[in-house]
């Protein structure tokens, strides 16, 4: 889907999801955003007016299923969707906490991760099908490939999207449809702006965006960004579990913060 003329993006009111919807912004091409801040996704789809896209708002929370079904329906009857990017998602760490404040953060990650995610493909999924046309993008991230200590709830969401959408992709192009997973690093959003470790490789989302559009034209299965930490993260993986964790043990850790 090298030039899509109708765009579904959650997440829409900052970060990686605000630059995406910029980067897609240009005449002929419909945005429709959601999120859950209404004066930054204002500005996000006034910017991408600026730019020529015709950009719609709906200020909706990805975990309500009703919610999401019909506003996607509502879309798709007015102008069929050419590419859905489920990218909403919330990064927080857990360390510190204990019984249930560690459980209620444990299964928000995972509402709005998964089964938020859940939310915006399935009902794309459902329109794009009897066509045999369109593209669903995934939003996992670099996390997804290792559980790492103060962040294993955040690690196991964004795996379970990863694992989700690589299985996908395949069943879905023998329907017509295109799937693919991105896998971001450290991108400079209001969500790393908390963390207070060292984040190698950081990249701006304006950059980021320009990456995931090029992957997306491009049909490939994995976008997988920087290349460094991409290779670095792989290498690890390769490696005897128990070397890797004595390594983590000393690495600090996310503490809790959206």
């Amino acid at each position: 889907m090298r030039d899509p003329r109708s765009v579904l993006i959650t997440g829409a009111s900052s970060g990686i999801g605000a630059a995406l919807a910029l980067e897609y912004a240009k005449p002929g091409c419909k945005l429709f955003l959601t999120g859950r801040d209404p004066c930054r996704l204002q500005a996000v789809a006034e910017t991408c007016r600026q730019r020529g896209g015709e950009a719609h708002t709906q200020v909706l929370d990805v975990t309500d299923k009703a919610g999401m079904a019909s506003w996607t329906y509502q879309i798709d009857n007015e102008s069929p969707l050419d590419l859905v990017v489920a990218n909403a998602g919330i990064s927080t760490g857990s360390d510190g906490l204990k019984d249930e404040a560690l459980g209620d953060l444990t299964r928000e990650l995972f509402d709005v991760n998964v089964y938020g995610l859940l939310n915006t493909v399935l009902p794309a999924l459902e329109r794009m099908r009897p066509r045999r046309s369109g593209q669903i993008a995934l939003v996992s991230s670099m996390a997804g490939f290792r559980g790492f200590p103060g962040a294993e709830a955040y690690c196991a969401t964004k795996a379970a999207v990863r694992v989700y959408g690589e299985g996908l992709r395949v069943s879905a192009a023998a329907m017509g449809v295109s799937v693919s997973v991105i896998c971001p690093g450290y991108v400079r959003t209001a969500m790393t702006a908390a963390n207070d470790f060292p984040m190698p490789f950081l990249m701006d989302a304006d950059r980021a965006a320009r990456i995931i559009r090029q992957g997306l034209a491009a049909n490939r299965a994995r976008i997988a960004f920087p290349r460094r930490m991409a290779v670095l993260v792989w290498l690890m993986c390769g490696l005897n579990p128990n070397f890797v964790d004595s390594i983590l043990t000393h690495l600090p850790r996310k503490s809790r913060a959206h």
